[in-house]
């Protein structure tokens, strides 16, 4: 009788593994990201490259989520291809949500430029821009 593990079961324990790197006080997650039966990417929730993490500086909550924090599931994403360009820049048509934001300065991006107005920046959004340093700038301003 054999002892190795399937490959669900392996892979299943390097997302748990990776959730053990996780930052944020509300939840530990991790995520592997699998192609032809080898990983490719792992990710943990934690904050962005550069700003405080949770455990330091407390979750920043907005509808009962943090927003602080990238999901498991996008640090592995971005894992995949990180900072593969240099001095990329967003052209968007209406400024990003908190979501997006953290997901394109994560991958790398240095200048977030939008068309159309939509909304005011939520506070969160504007705590993170603050932190983050990459500014969202409408064209023609």
């Amino acid at each position: 009788m054999s002892t190795r593990l399937e490959r669900d079961e392996f892979f299943m324990r390097v997302a748990e593994l990776a959730a053990q790197r996780s930052t944020c006080e509300r939840l530990h997650a991790g995520c592997v990201i699998v192609g032809e039966k080898k990983i490719i990417a792992v990710g943990y929730n934690s904050s962005h490259r550069g700003t405080p993490h949770c455990e330091e500086v407390g979750c920043l909550m907005e509808e009962g989520h943090c927003t602080r924090c990238l999901h498991a599931e996008e640090a592995a994403i971005i894992n995949i291809e990180t900072r593969r360009f240099h001095s990329m820049i967003a052209y968007i048509t209406h400024p990003p949500c908190i979501r997006c934001y953290k997901l394109l300065t994560s991958a790398g991006v240095q200048a977030i430029v939008y068309r159309t107005h939509y909304e005011e920046a939520s506070p969160a959004l504007q705590t993170l821009v603050k932190e983050i340093g990459v500014k969202i700038i409408q064209h023609g301003r």
